[in-house]
């Protein structure tokens, strides 16, 4: 049993933690942290730690960036608090709202704000049925996303997500989301078979799945261009240029979900882009902010624009937003994250050290415990294995990358695991001195893994 302090204690008789096995809090301990700077964050203790995660896949200019805490103190003093309903409006979400249509990869009409990417996503589908009630298509609803996909926690964008431990229990998912195969190689690939053939099957499961349900009835298909909390899943190059032609086919809405791979993560502006997709519309959050201040939002075309028009006439009004939807001091955050990464040229920085990303996690492919090491731009993952040449996964129950997290915490870094693959996300802001120093301190916590999983025979 860990010893606790008075602080973890505290935590612990007072905080419900997202994600965690609740059960094993005074056990494991929770890592309280009071500060941050740069790619560091500090617990209350005084131990730093390099933080491999930016923190959910969204810090990307670290943790004590002048120029944000600047632009978000002269928000507060000006204009601390307002909202969009009934026909109000302020500059700074106008601003930003005009910068995103500037840089986003498709022709956008209009953004509508929210304060999430689960909020981001349930409006989606929410959009995406309005839509296609006002083209008089009543059962053009169901919405496809993929297993291991991620979406979010609301019951709509939990349903969407592919993730059994989002759905047990808690009664998910409801009717119309239907889940198209995982498109990772590694994992799903049949004997034999190479990474054209797999990508011609999963087309031609999509499409099958597609006439399955009745293409009248599929109103849309959502997608990650790379699937984060699934496991960084990194499809192949063809994948979605093999796909885009059926949607089309079906007249089937694409929805990007760019809540992680927006605004520089793979290189691009956006994923869809790194990707070779063309979606009709895009969710985004996380680093719109370089999550300074809690904002998404939803980027529309014309021709759903069109939509929310006629139905407003119809109905009266449009009724849908959130309370804290394009709240000025994200709407001013967004808009000085956007100048940052354009002045800083943080697009180009990514790009120049994914080479060195990327050879880092590949040497790790040689480690005992390694199967598989993927990435693309700053995002990448290690998938944790019992057998190297089957590829047979350890018992998931014991939880091997959770303890190898559990190390390399130990070591003064922070990653995730997601099942038994490690996530890495790093600010896009880290030099490679230190993304060098965090695979280092990775390595020596996959020494300690493996000593574990001899100790305690976990091989089978």
């Amino acid at each position: 049993m860990t010893q606790l302090t008075n602080m973890q204690v505290r935590d612990i008789e007072a905080l419900v933690h997202p994600y965690t096995p609740q059960h094993r809090l005074r056990e494991i301990g929770p890592l309280v942290l009071e500060r941050g700077h740069g790619v560091f964050v500090v617990d209350t203790q005084g131990k730093e730690y390099i933080e491999g995660m930016s923190g959910l896949w969204c810090a990307g200019l670290g943790f004590s960036d002048e120029e944000m805490i600047e632009a978000g103190t002269e928000q507060l003093k000006k204009l601390p608090y307002y909202h969009l309903f009934g026909a109000k409006g302020y500059e700074v979400a106008i601003e930003l709202a005009e910068k995103l249509k500037e840089i986003a990869p498709v022709p956008i009409s209009k953004v509508l704000f929210s304060s999430s990417g689960s909020e981001a996503n349930d409006t989606q589908i929410k959009l995406a049925w309005y839509y296609n009630n006002a083209l008089g298509r009543p059962d053009k609803k169901k919405i496809i996303s993929r297993i291991k996909a991620y979406h979010g926690v609301t019951v709509m964008t939990a349903s969407l997500t592919g993730l059994p431990n989002n759905h047990i229990d808690f009664d998910l998912p409801v009717a119309r989301v239907v889940h198209a195969d995982c498109p990772q190689y590694y994992r799903f690939a049949q004997e034999g078979e190479t990474e054209a053939e797999f990508v011609a099957r999963l087309a031609a499961s999509l499409e099958a799945l597609i006439l399955r349900e009745g293409p009248e009835t599929v109103a849309a298909f959502i997608a990650e261009p790379i699937m984060g909390a699934g496991g960084v899943v990194v499809p192949p190059d063809s994948y979605f240029p093999a796909i885009q032609p059926i949607l089309a086919k079906y007249d089937i809405l694409c929805i990007s979900d760019e809540v992680i791979c927006g605004f520089g993560r793979t290189g691009n502006w956006f994923g869809c882009e790194t990707m070779d997709f063309v979606p009709h519309t895009i969710s985004v959050a996380k680093q719109l902010t370089a999550s300074y201040a809690p904002l998404s939002a939803v980027l529309l075309p014309q021709f759903m624009i069109d939509a929310l028009e006629s139905q407003s006439a119809k109905i009266g009004t449009f009724g849908h937003g959130f309370t804290y939807g394009g709240h000025p001091l994200g709407c001013a955050l967004g808009i000085k994250a956007i100048e940052i990464y354009k002045k800083r040229d943080i697009l180009g920085r990514v790009r120049g050290l994914a080479p060195r990303f990327a050879e880092r996690i590949k040497r790790l492919e040689d480690h005992p415990l390694v199967g598989n090491g993927r990435s693309k731009g700053l995002v990448g993952g290690v998938e944790l294995v019992a057998d190297k040449a089957t590829r047979r996964p350890f018992d998931p129950k014991k939880g091997v990358a959770a303890q190898c997290v559990a190390f390399l915490q130990a070591r003064g870094a922070i990653l995730r695991a997601i099942g038994d693959t490690i996530a890495i996300c790093p600010p896009m802001i880290i030099a490679e001195a230190e993304l060098d120093e965090l695979f280092d301190r990775l390595e020596k916590a996959l020494d300690d893994g493996e000593a574990w999983v001899r100790k305690e025979g976990l091989r089978g």
